[in-house]
């Protein structure tokens, strides 16, 4: 080999090693832009999958289910998960309508936060059960707690009435997705939520 062999090898690595280098420069050129930004909320049955889910509830019977947070905003972002329970009169959430979406007015009663890294994905199990009664008088479901990862928490002796069309009695498990400004330094809904619909058996 002579020097002008040794001359062309070099600069083959050179330029490899420039490519190898440049590379995550050259991705970021090369790539579409993002042009949508948003939060996507799950939930799973028990099984990790999207089938199973609770429904026909016992008193005092432990449900377990898998929240999932998928971030693509384009940076780190933090978000709170507000626990809420409700019967069919009760306030719901709204999202993606028109105009006035709007969180349930009611309280929350178990927080789940999260911090997700941009194009990541987070995932929650969390188990559950509810102590309740059936009043004849009223013809109600009448809730005294509701046990969610082991902690109790007061329902307040929410009520839930018979359901005529379905023949059921009727509560309704939500999660509402609410996303930390940084500029305001607080936590605001972010439109999106999820929820169980479940039918507290009495027999």
């Amino acid at each position: 080999m002579d020097v002008r062999d040794y001359q062309v090898l070099f600069l083959v690595v050179v330029a490899v090693s420039a490519l190898l280098v440049a590379s995550p420069a050259l991705s970021r050129l090369l790539v579409w832009p993002r042009t949508e930004f948003f939060t996507e909320l799950w939930i799973l049955g028990p099984n990790h999958m999207a089938e199973d889910y609770p429904f026909n509830i016992s008193r005092g019977q432990n449900y377990t289910v898998y929240l999932g947070i998928g971030n693509h905003l384009g940076y780190c972002a933090y978000y709170s998960i507000q626990v809420k329970f409700r019967n069919e009169t009760q306030s719901a959430p709204t999202s993606f309508g028109p105009q006035n979406r709007t969180p349930s007015s009611l309280p929350s009663l178990f927080n789940v936060t999260a911090i997700v890294p941009d194009e990541s994905v987070w995932d929650y199990p969390l188990s559950f059960s509810f102590d309740y009664e059936f009043n004849e008088t009223l013809f109600e479901v009448r809730f005294y707690n509701m046990t969610m990862n082991r902690l109790t928490l007061d329902l307040g002796g929410t009520s839930t009435a018979w359901n005529t069309n379905s023949s059921k009695f009727y509560g309704n498990l939500t999660f509402e997705l609410w996303l930390f400004n940084s500029s305001t330094s607080v936590f605001r809904y972010d439109e999106r939520f999820v929820d169980l619909k479940l039918n507290m058996t009495i027999s």
